[in-house]
């Protein structure tokens, strides 16, 4: 019963020593190779640090409990990203025209635009023709340093963002391409098909899609589309695209690109 208190946390600090000396009287009677004595053997050797008070117990048990409700956290992030993140687009064969009823219930957000190249943009900008003003004339075309700086570090990070876990040129060269981010949102549930549609600079006025489709959607999305790879190489850049919010095969909401016609 003593022992089951001690273990339990439930003797206070002052009363310890009192404890360890019925525990060192009790081990003493008995043989060396009971369990109780090798239960025990330790508290002599540790009674300084009070190995067996409430306050260790306690010290060990909630950073355990923390960690254990972090770690499902972290799971369960993990998890919902998973499913989020597997959402790929399907490739249409056939590219037909909808409808147009705009409606204020839907709208885009914010485009995000990224080409990756071979060619980082530093060595661009060295390999390009210089542009340089005669003495004493200012240029009010060209940007600060300041802010070229803060472009190209963002531009940069980006890079290397879309490049991460490409081991190999081969790697690589499958990550080359155009990247689409659109944000967009809906004021009201709806299923809602999300397209791109673009042409690409080897096939002139050839227009291909991809679309993504959400059911019984509300909020604020992001939608990802890319052309790369041997697409991306064999067909050339994207020259031209736009990207719509599909509701009942009617157009609800539309963006596009200045050379879209």
């Amino acid at each position: 019963m003593e022992a089951a208190q001690i273990i339990s946390g439930q003797i206070s600090w002052p009363a310890l020593p009192r404890w360890q000396n019925r525990i060192h009287n009790a081990t003493n009677d008995r043989s060396p190779d009971d369990a109780f004595c090798r239960q025990f053997s330790f508290s002599r050797a540790f009674s300084g640090f009070g190995a067996l008070t409430w306050r260790v117990i306690a010290g060990f048990i909630l950073p355990m409990r923390f960690s254990a409700v972090q770690f499902a956290f972290i799971s369960y992030a993990l998890a919902v990203f998973a499913v989020n993140g597997a959402e790929e687009p399907k490739i249409l064969e056939e590219v037909k025209p909808l409808p147009v009823l705009l409606s204020k219930d839907f709208e885009f957000r914010k485009t995000k635009l990224f080409s990756l190249s071979e060619t980082p943009l530093h060595q661009r900008e060295r390999n390009a023709p210089s542009t340089k003003s005669k003495p004493g004339k200012l240029s009010s075309t060209s940007p600060s340093s300041k802010s070229s700086t803060v472009q190209d570090a963002s531009i940069t990070f980006e890079r290397q963002y879309r490049l991460f876990g490409a081991v190999t040129l081969l790697d690589s060269r499958q990550r080359f391409g155009d990247y689409f981010d659109f944000f967009w949102r809906a004021k009201r549930p709806a299923d809602i098909t999300v397209r791109l549609e673009y042409r690409q600079e080897k096939l002139h006025e050839h227009v291909q899609a991809q679309e993504i489709s959400y059911s019984n959607i509300r909020g604020t999305h992001k939608t990802e589309f890319k052309v790369i790879g041997d697409d991306y190489l064999d067909d050339g850049r994207v020259i031209s695209w736009r990207c719509l919010l599909i509701e009942n095969g009617r157009i609800v909401a539309e963006n596009r690109s200045y050379m879209w016609e």
